[in-house]
Formats: C-alpha cells, structure tokens, sequence
C-alpha cells in the first residue's frame, strides 16, 4: 500500500475504533463484537508499523482504554496497566519470538505462557496483608474503585495468607540461586507493606448457566455470554448484585518487588500467599514449545469450564522484561496470541418442525453434533420458511454454525462448494406435527399456523405457559408434569387445572404424598391473579407482559377488557391494528368464552391499580439489549413507578428506545422512525431525575 493509501486506511481505522472503543469503555454498550475490533486494531497496528512516522500521539494502538465511570470512585494506579499486542497466526506469533530475540541479543529465552482468560482486568492492593483496595483497569491510569465488590469473590483473599516455614523452605529451595531469599522469606514470615496483585475476574460457565437457569425460572432474558456478566457485575453499585453473581479470580501478575527475578516464580508466590494462578500455565524454552502449548489449549478449551480467548506469553527474566520497555500501548515483552473465532462447520440432516402455544409452527435445523465455544450443538431454529430460503438453506447441506454471544446456536451461512448433489429442499409440510391440522398462513406474515385451538403440541405450551413465574406463577408445574397431565386426561386448559385433586395424582411419575400435596396447595394459591398477569397466562397471540400491562390499566377490569371493540383497543398505547384485531379474535371466539366462563369461576382477577402519576406519565419506554447496572425487570418497575409507561414495541408513538449492550431490531425501527434511543447512561439519567 504506497503512502497516501496507507494514511486514508489508517483514518478511518482510527475512527472507527474509537467510536467502538467510546461505546464499550465509557457507556458500557457494545454494537460490534471483539473478534471484528480486535481485527480492525489489528489492521491499524500493522500498518503504523509499516508506515512509523503515521503513528500519533492520539492513536488508538497508543492508548489502553476509557475513562473511569463517575459512579465510582476514581483510583490512580501506582504502576500503569497496560494492553497487550495481540498476534493471530502462528507466523505473527514466530516474528514476535525473533525481534524479542534480537532486542535481548539472546537466541534462546525462556518465555512463561498463560491462558488468556475471558474477563475484566482487575487491580487488587493489599497493605500489611489485608486487602485494602480492588480497582479496574479504566483507561490504564485512572481506574474505578469497586473495592465493596471485589471483595465478594471468594477466589480473592481478604487476607494474604501466610505458609508454613516447610512450605516457604520448599519454594526457596525450588528457586535457589535466582531470587533474594532474605526479602522473600521476610515478607512471607510477616506480609508488610504494600503489596499489588493484578489478574482476572470471570465467570465459570457452571455459574454462568445457574444464573440463566435462575433467569429463565423468573421469566427473564437470558444474559449474552460470561464475559459480559462478569464486566457487569463488577460495576453493580449493590454489592449482593455481585456476591449472587458467583464470580471467580485469577492472579497473573505481582507488580511489587519481593526479591523475586522470574514470572514463574511470581507464580509460585502468588499460590503461596493465598491466590488461584492457572494451573494450566507452563514455562517454555522454545517457539516450538509455545506453539505445542497453543495447540493444546484449543484442545482443552471445550473442558476448562470457563471462557478463553489465547493464550499470553510474557518474557520469564523480569530484568529482560523491563529492559525491553513499551512501544506504544504495550510492553514489547509480552504478547496475547488469539484463537480464532468461534464458528464451526456441520451438516444439516433434518428439518423438523414445532409448534408453539399460539400455533405458530417453526422449522429447526437437525445437526451433526459439534462443537462451538465449548458445548455441543445439534439443534438451531431456522425462523421459519423465509429465513431458510433466505440462506439457500437444503437438508444435507454443510453450514457454518455461530454461536451468538457464544450462546445462542445460529446457521450464519450455506457452504455450497461442498455439495454432493444430494441435498434435498425443505418443503413446509402441510399438516401440524402434533395434531395433523392442515397447517395454514395468515396473509402478510412468514408464519405457518396449526388453527386446532385442541391441538395436543399447542395445549402442551399453553398450560406451560400459563404456569410461568410472570403469569400464573404455580410453583411446581413444569413441562414434564403438564405433559402427564393432558396425557391422563387431567388438563386441557388452564380452568382444568383448578379442579385438580391430590388423589388424581398419586398414579403420575415422580409424585408421592407430599409433592401431591404441593402441587395442590400451589395451583390453588393462585386463585386470585393481579389483572395483567391473567391477561399474560392466556397466552394471547401478540400480547406480552407489557400489552398486558397497558390492556390492565386501560380497562382496569377482565370484563371491560373482554367486551371492548377493536376501535376500543386500539385506544390503548401498547396496541396497534394487528394487536387489536388479535384480541378481539381471540375474545370472540365462541369456545374460548366458554373456557374463560370456566375460568372466571375459579380464577379472580384483581382490578388493576391505578396507574400512578409522576414525572414520566405520558412518556413511553421500549428497552432491547442488556443493561449493566440493572436488570430489565428493574429498569421497568423504576420507570412505572416514575408515571412512564414501558411498550413492547417500537411505533411512532414511543417517546426514547432504550438501547443496552447485543440490542435487536427494535433499535433499527427506532433508528428508522426517528424516535429517540438512549444508552444506559441516559436511562440512569432520567431515573435519578425523577426520584
């Protein structure tokens, strides 16, 4: 690339990369993943690299990170902490190796490699053995105090520990010769001083899935990936946020001097005071070797049981490493060597099909089983029918598998070089699987319905569904048990349930006298149901929890709400058209109000309250991504509380879209209608302001 090329590509790198950089670091909002920023500073590194003279002060390859966030206290790090250079093929790795060789002027230099774990930076001090402050990377310089969090995670010692005088005989004889063994056996003997211990807070995958598991139990959203939880936690101004979190900790480095002279012995030292290093770390003489260790992990990366990323390798003599010194944001005696990214590839050998509570009839792709970021997928939902033509999608065909945010399995493209002539294209078929309803397509939309209001599949959701926390909430009532309960004949809608007896289920797998008992007890506690919860447990198509929540305060009654006309419903905030006429559908529908009838017999509905007034009122919310400092639950009981009110979906009658981290097409309809969006910030804003 001839110069001029070289300083027009290395503008608009740096522009984007500090747009990015400002979302992440200063508003807590992520709208481009890490592999494509760490492709893109990666570009830019190479060629400042080739070009030197374009490198400037303000470079993004320059720099750590962003500021500190104002909603913490602010701590000036005694030594900076700084980023790494990041290589990602075993070539970039190899020139690595040879400059740090010709700069030592030492062919042969032992190198100490580490797993690169997936997780935030983290700055712990300690004075006379207790751990007085736990702080963030920030911008390198100025990071936040989170000091009252950190000290929630169990893997972070509140006291250094002190060994025994075998142990620290062992270790002084393990490195005779090489360290001041008067100074360490000092500080070991009586830990005084100051003492800074930097390493990494992350999520295990164990901890990561109870917590999904936990928010699946309330009817919540599932959180994106462990790394993120993990940032998050940490800059929670509520320490039991943090401490329900079950977040872990790994040391990597000692900045203080204790009379050590190596990185493996930091190691040693750091287990010997009371901290969990990475037991899969090694000391390497040889490129070869780190190359070995590289291949390895990728091994033994499904297994570890947490997220990583690469590995770092870092110069072993700590005089070697100073003397190497900084070139630009990073010490040239350490380097991160990246896996790639977390795609892989399989073959597709079904189609199947499923049909949900409201009969809407969705394709899943059938895989060879494989794995991505650790786990084994063999299933992926295909949308529906527009979404498999849309990919060129055949049974039989090799597919590139993603996991979104390393959780969610999706089918991101069709290898068609690799086809054999055998695949086959998916036909919709044309009954319900469940049932055998003809299936049919409503006009305008993609789906594929089951119309059977009876359909077995559909009475197997909608009694789920009316048992989840945020409807009915009956303790208890799990899929497994719903689906004995149709096949005995016991439930064919939510009003069956109500005359449900102990005695009925005594003969069904898994039921004693005392879990009976409970399910009894817990079906019939909930005889009473605030309104809009009830109006949620039906399960109406197109309603959700916050259409349930405008349907109940705009008609504060279940009989209100059942008579209302389409022109009435569409007075309410939250419904449109479609809305409206799928409400008056469903309520107009003879053998519904026959099921309802049953169900008002055995169900009251508590008339909603009245919506309170407050700053906000007239003001309507939509929220899409994840939020850092609050969960969405939260973040919407704050904002009725304040008078707002909070939508499902983006209109022109929504007044600011609120736009956290991984948001999904509500913020482009937002963008496109041109309603305000606001970042978490500016939600926290409003909040504050209103109380």
């Amino acid at each position: 690339m001839d110069k001029m090329s070289a300083k027009r590509r290395v503008a608009q790198l740096r522009q984007a990369i500090d747009h990015h950089r400002y979302l992440y670091h200063v508003q807590d909002r992520q709208e481009l993943s890490d592999a494509a920023l760490d492709s893109l500073k990666h570009e830019l590194f190479l060629l400042e690299r080739e070009h030197p003279d374009l490198v400037t002060p303000d470079s993004p390859t320059q720099r750590v990170g962003g500021r500190a966030l104002d909603k913490f206290e602010k701590v000036r790090h005694a030594a900076p902490m700084l980023s790494m250079e990041d290589v990602f093929s075993p070539d970039e790795f190899d020139d690595w190796h040879r400059r740090t060789g010709k700069l030592l002027r030492e062919e042969r230099f032992d190198v100490f490699c580490m797993v690169k774990v997936d997780g935030l930076a983290m700055s712990l001090v300690y004075e006379d053995g207790l751990l007085k402050v736990g702080a963030t990377r920030g911008d390198g310089v100025v990071g936040e105090d989170v000091t009252s969090n950190v000290r929630t995670i169990e893997a972070v010692p509140l006291r250094l520990n002190q060994p025994d005088s075998r142990s620290i005989e062992a270790f002084l004889k393990a490195h005779h010769g090489r360290l001041d063994a008067r100074r360490v056996r000092s500080f070991l003997e009586n830990p005084s001083g100051r003492l800074e211990v930097r390493g990494e807070v992350f999520m295990t995958e164990k901890a990561f899935a109870a917590l999904n598991e936990e928010q699946a139990r309330q009817d919540k959203e599932s959180f994106a990936n462990p790394r993120n939880v993990a940032a998050g936690s940490v800059r929670q101004l509520d320490p039991k946020i943090t401490a329900s979190r079950h977040l872990s900790f790994f040391a990597w480095d000692m900045v203080t001097d204790l009379g050590h002279t190596t990185h493996d012995q930091e190691w040693d030292l750091l287990r010997l005071i009371g901290f969990v290093v990475n037991k899969e770390s090694v000391l390497a003489k040889t490129a070869g070797e780190v190359h070995s260790f590289w291949k390895r992990l990728q091994e033994r990366r499904p297994k570890l049981g947490y997220w990583i990323d690469g590995i770092v390798i870092r110069v072993n003599d700590n005089r070697a490493f100073e003397r190497l010194g900084v070139a630009g944001k990073a010490p040239r005696g350490i380097v991160a060597w990246k896996f790639p990214a977390e795609q892989a590839t399989t073959t597709v050998r079904e189609i199947r099909v499923q049909v949900g509570r409201t009969g809407a009839v969705t394709p899943v792709a059938v895989m060879n089983p494989v794995y991505v970021a650790g786990t084994t997928v063999t299933h992926a939902t295909l949308h529906n029918l527009d979404e498999i033509r849309r990919l060129g999608l055949k049974i039989g065909d090799t597919v590139v598998i993603e996991k979104a945010g390393d959780i969610i399995p999706k089918v991101m493209r069709v290898i068609k070089e690799a086809r054999s002539g055998d695949e086959r294209e998916f036909r919709m078929p044309e009954k319900c699987p469940a049932c055998g309803s003809k299936l049919v397509r409503r006009e305008g939309e993609v789906a594929y319905y089951c119309p059977n209001r009876h359909c077995y599949g559909r009475t197997l959701e909608r009694l789920t569904h009316y048992a989840k926390r945020t409807a009915a909430d009956i303790d208890g009532l799990g899929d497994k048990i719903v689906e004995q309960l149709v096949d005995r004949g016991l439930a064919r809608d939510p009003a069956d349930l109500y005359d449900i007896k102990k005695e009925d289920l005594m003969d069904l797998e898994g039921f004693a006298d005392r879990s009976a008992e409970k399910l009894v007890a817990a079906i019939q506690a909930r005889r009473r149901l605030p309104l809009s919860r009830l109006i949620f447990a039906l399960g109406i198509r197109h309603v959700g929890e916050e259409t349930a929540n405008a349907l109940a305060a705009h008609f504060g009654s279940f009989d209100a709400l059942r008579q209302a006309t389409r022109e009435e419903l569409e007075e309410v905030p939250d419904v449109g058209p479609v809305v409206a006429a799928s409400i008056a559908d469903y309520f107009g529908d003879p053998t519904t109000a026959k099921f309802l009838d049953r169900l008002r017999q055995a169900v009251t509905p508590e008339r909603a309250a009245k919506k309170p007034a407050g700053p906000l009122k007239g003001q309507s919310f939509v929220l899409t991504g994840t939020l850092k400092s609050l969960t969405r639950d939260e973040a919407k009981e704050r904002l009725r509380a304040l008078g707002g009110s909070v939508s499902e979906s983006v209109s022109r009658k929504t007044d600011f879209v609120v736009v956290g981290e991984n948001p999904g097409s509500k913020a482009e309809k937002a963008a496109k209608l041109g309603v305000r969006r606001l970042n978490e910030s500016g939600l926290l804003d409003i909040l504050k302001a209103g109380n």
